[in-house]
């Protein structure tokens, strides 16, 4: 593919920002595959280097202790079966909320997004990672309807789980995230909003695609 000088054209991204169990992850899997892009979830490298620090006993507000561990971290670390669950969704949210840490993480999104093109989400990768995306998605839905899902997936994991409790850490998450002063969860002025309190699946992946088609000028992908 190239572009109108004559060169390569810059690879496609397709940006899909959210809050937790919005159903962004679902969709961008599903997006990547329909358009043969690779994939990346960005949450699980905060995930990972949260989980780095608990698995040192720290406290994942520790700036120094996060920054090295989001240096350390290896691709092994995203492969980890303990990156979900309430402690690592808090140390997530809390390690990506140190400036130190974002800087580490944001070479590494980049350049894998550079490389080939890629389908990513996270929180800001329309607003900071980015910004420059073709296509931007911001994926939401109302708090009852992201913490019944949370506990379903939960529940479907076999994790014991109170359904009062788990929409209490999905609301405390999003008002940590939305609050941080490094790279706040956010839409990019540019993103189509795509809520899914009343989609199904199927639904939202049809929506889903209809604005990346639209968004490219396409009547296929």
């Amino acid at each position: 593919m190239t572009g109108a000088g004559g060169g390569a054209a810059a690879p496609l991204i397709i940006a899909v920002d959210g809050p937790a169990a919005a159903g962004k992850g679902t969709l961008a899997r599903r997006l990547a595959a329909a358009l043969a892009l690779p994939y990346l979830d960005t949450g699980l490298l905060y995930r990972a280097v949260g989980r780095r620090v608990l698995d040192r006993g720290a406290d994942p507000r520790d700036a120094a202790v996060a920054e090295a561990e989001a240096r350390a971290l290896l691709p092994a670390d995203l492969d980890r079966r303990d990156l979900r669950g309430p402690a690592p969704d808090m140390a997530a949210s809390a390690v990506a909320a140190i400036p130190a840490v974002r800087a580490a993480l944001l070479d590494w999104q980049r350049d894998f997004g550079r490389r080939h093109g890629a389908v990513m989400d996270g929180r800001d990768i329309g607003t900071v990672v980015f910004p420059d995306a073709e296509v931007k998605i911001f994926v939401t839905a109302s708090a009852d309807a992201r913490a019944r899902r949370r506990f379903e997936e939960l529940r479907g994991r076999g994790v014991a789980a109170d359904p009062a409790q788990v929409e209490a850490e999905l609301r405390a998450r999003d008002a940590q995230d939305a609050g941080r002063s490094a790279a706040p969860m956010r839409p990019a002025e540019d993103a189509a909003i795509l809520d899914t309190t009343a989609l199904g699946i199927e639904e939202a992946f049809a929506a889903a695609l209809a604005l990346v088609r639209a968004r490219l000028g396409r009547d296929s992908a």
